[in-house]
C-alpha cells in the first residue's frame, strides 16, 4: 500500500527571476512549514497568501509568502505548501535544508507529479503529458501537451477499456454455465466494439507520425551538391550566421543542425555535406551520413544551383534521391540561386537563400506538410510507449474477432479481450510496474 511521507523541493532553478518557489507535500506539510514559518495562524486559511518570516536555528533566512493546499483538493492529492521566497540561491538552499531539518526529505525526479499519479488526481498519460508541457518550445508542442494533459486521451481509453472488461465478464459468466449452452454477450454487438476499437486504435497509431514530429520537433535534411547554397539556406532560414559559408565546394564535412519556429510548429534543420563522387575519405564519410540524416528527415530539401542546373536533369535527380533514401520522408525539389539563373524556370520551386526571395512559399510546404500528417483526428498520440500498446491492443482484438469468426471457445476469446484490456491500461496506468513507473517519471525534473 502506497504510504506517503513529505517531500521537499525547489521548483524554480536557483538565480532565475527574482522569485523562487519551494513546495512541500505529504501528511506533515503543514506541521513542518509552521517550525520554519512562525507568523502562520493557528488557523490556515486554504489557498491564501500568508507572509511570514523564515527560520532557522541559526536565525533568519528571508521573509516570504507561503499558500496553503489542503488535500484531496491539490495538484498531488494530499496537503501541499508552497513557499515564495527571495531567488538567491543561499537563501533557497538554506530553506530547503531547514525544511529537511524540520522532517522533510528531498523529492524523487518527478515525485510531485507521481504522487498526483498514484493519488488518482492524474491518470499515467496525463502524468507523461505534464513532461510533455515542461519540455515543450512551440505553440503546436504546447497544445498537443496540453490537450493530453486535459484527459480526454485517456478517458477515451479507459471507455473502451471498460466495455471490454464488461463483455469478457460476461463471456466468463458463460464459461460457468457451459453445460447450459447460453450466451450472454451477444457476438454481434461484441464484433461491433471489437471492430471499433480496432480502427480507433489504427488511427491513434497512425496519428503518431503528426504527434512525434510535433513532440521532437520536425527534422528537416538539407541535401545538394557543393556549392549549391544548403549553408546559406540554413543562414538564411534561421536569420543567423549558424553555418560556415564558402565558394570552396566541401567545405560542411559534418552535419550542423539548428532548431526555428515556424507557423507554432519546431523545425530541426540539418546541414549535409554535398553530395558527390570524391576519393576523399573524411569527405565521403560526411556524404554517407548526409544519405542518413535524408533517410531519417520527415522533411528532405534537394537544392540545385539555378544557375548551372537544367531543370529537367534536376527533377530525375529528385526522383533518384526519393527511390534512394525510401518513401518515408517527403523530397522537396528547390533551385536556389533564382536571382542569377540564365533562364526562366516554370515548375520547379526557386528561392534566393542570398536575396530571401521564396523562402516564405518554401516555409509554406513545410508547414503544409505538417498540417497534412495531421489530417482530421480528434486525438493525437505523442509517445512511443502509447503506440506500442495501441499496437499490441489490436492484435489482441484482431485475434478474439478471428476467434468468434472461427467458432472458437469461449476460453480463448476470454484470455484476448482480458490481453487487450489490459494492453489498452498501460497507457492509462490502470496497469503498470514499479520498473515503468521508474522509467517515466525519473525523466522529469526534480521539483514537478
Amino acid at each position: 500500500m502506497y504510504q506517503p511521507d513529505t517531500i521537499a523541493a525547489i521548483s524554480s532553478p536557483a538565480g532565475v527571476g527574482a522569485i523562487a518557489l519551494l513546495r512541500l507535500t505529504g501528511p506533515k506539510a503543514v506541521a513542518i512549514a509552521r517550525l520554519v514559518a512562525s507568523a502562520l495562524p493557528g488557523h490556515l486559511t486554504e489557498r491564501y497568501a500568508y507572509f511570514s518570516p523564515l527560520d532557522d536555528g541559526a536565525g533568519r533566512i528571508d521573509e516570504g509568502l507561503i499558500m496553503i493546499f489542503h488535500g484531496p483538493r491539490s495538484f498531488t492529492g494530499e496537503d501541499v505548501v508552497e513557499f515564495s521566497v527571495h531567488a538567491s540561491s543561499y537563501v533557497q538552499q538554506r530553506l530547503l535544508e531547514a525544511l529537511l531539518t524540520a522532517g522533510a526529505r528531498m523529492a524523487q525526479p518527478g515525485e510531485f507529479t507521481q504522487r498526483a499519479f498514484l493519488n488518482r488526481k492524474l491518470d499515467l498519460s496525463q502524468a507523461e503529458a505534464v513532461a510533455d508541457l515542461i519540455a515543450s518550445q512551440s505553440a503546436a508542442q504546447h497544445k498537443l501537451a496540453l490537450d493530453q494533459m486535459r484527459g480526454g486521451f485517456g478517458k477515451r481509453i479507459g471507455e473502451l477499456r471498460q466495455q471490454l472488461i464488461d463483455f469478457a465478464a460476461l463471456i466468463e459468466l458463460e464459461l460457468d454455465f457451459s453445460e447450459e449452452d447460453v450466451e450472454f454477450a451477444k457476438r454481434p454487438e461484441l464484433l461491433a466494439l471489437i471492430d471499433g476499437i480496432v480502427i480507433l486504435c489504427t488511427e491513434l497509431i497512425d496519428s503518431f507520425r503528426y504527434g512525434n514530429a510535433v513532440r521532437q520537433g520536425v527534422p528537416v535534411a538539407i541535401i545538394g551538391a557543393p556549392n549549391s547554397g544548403k549553408s546559406t539556406l540554413l543562414n538564411a532560414l534561421l536569420q543567423d550566421d549558424r553555418a560556415i559559408v564558402s565558394d570552396v565546394p566541401g567545405t560542411t564535412r559534418d552535419t550542423v543542425e539548428e532548431t526555428m519556429t515556424i507557423g507554432g510548429v519546431l523545425f530541426r534543420f540539418i546541414d549535409t555535406a554535398g553530395i558527390r563522387k570524391t576519393t576523399d575519405v573524411v569527405e565521403q564519410l560526411g556524404i554517407d551520413r548526409s544519405y542518413k540524416k535524408a533517410k531519417e528527415a520527415s522533411i528532405v530539401v534537394l537544392l540545385g544551383d539555378a544557375a548551372v542546373m537544367n531543370e529537367q536533369a534536376f527533377a530525375l535527380d529528385a526522383r533518384l534521391l526519393q527511390e534512394r533514401i525510401g518513401d518515408g520522408p517527403v523530397v522537396i525539389p528547390v533551385l536556389n540561386k533564382v536571382d542569377v539563373a540564365p533562364s526562366p524556370i516554370n515548375r520547379t520551386l526557386t528561392i534566393s537563400a542570398k536575396t530571401g526571395a521564396g523562402l516564405d512559399a518554401l516555409k509554406k510546404h513545410f508547414t503544409d506538410h505538417v498540417n497534412a500528417l495531421h489530417g482530421t483526428a480528434d486525438l493525437v498520440v505523442t509517445n512511443a510507449r502509447h503506440v506500442d500498446a495501441l499496437t499490441r491492443a489490436r492484435t489482441s482484438l484482431q485475434q478474439a474477432r478471428a476467434a468468434i469468426d472461427g467458432g472458437l471457445g469461449g476460453e480463448l476469446l476470454a484470455i484476448d479481450l482480458r490481453r487487450a484490456q489490459d494492453q489498452l491500461g498501460e497507457i492509462t496506468g490502470q496497469i503498470t510496474t514499479d520498473d515503468l513507473l521508474g522509467s517515466i517519471f525519473g525523466r522529469f525534473c526534480i521539483g514537478k
